[in-house]
């Protein structure tokens, strides 16, 4: 275990997935926000097939501020049952899994 993950989430705007990103990383709650999209979704809602387009949010943090990631996600989502799906990154390069955990201390994925 590396102590380090990818999260995942999706909204309805790419104004709502840079809101989200933004909000996360001043909060010191990820490290890089990659906002993906827009992206197709067809998912069933109230009984209903759905088809929308959505933004994606891949989300790099350490495994420790996952718990207050969280609750920041779904404190200021839009959806009222939003995606948040976290996974394991199990290998990386040193250097990089040290710039997740310390985004602003001098180091850099560049």
């Amino acid at each position: 275990m590396t102590g380090h993950l990818h999260v995942y989430t999706t909204v309805d705007s790419a104004d709502a997935a840079e809101s989200l990103a933004r909000a996360a990383l001043g909060a010191r709650l990820a490290a890089c926000v990659q906002i993906i999209g827009p992206v197709r979704s067809l998912y069933w809602r109230e009984g209903v097939l759905d088809d929308t387009l959505e933004w994606q949010l891949l989300i790099k943090t350490p495994a420790a501020d996952y718990p207050a990631l969280e609750a920041h996600i779904g404190a200021s989502h839009g959806y009222s049952t939003p995606e948040i799906v976290a996974t394991e990154i199990v290998a990386g390069s040193a250097e990089y899994l040290r710039w997740l955990d310390a985004p602003d201390q001098g180091l850099s994925p560049r």
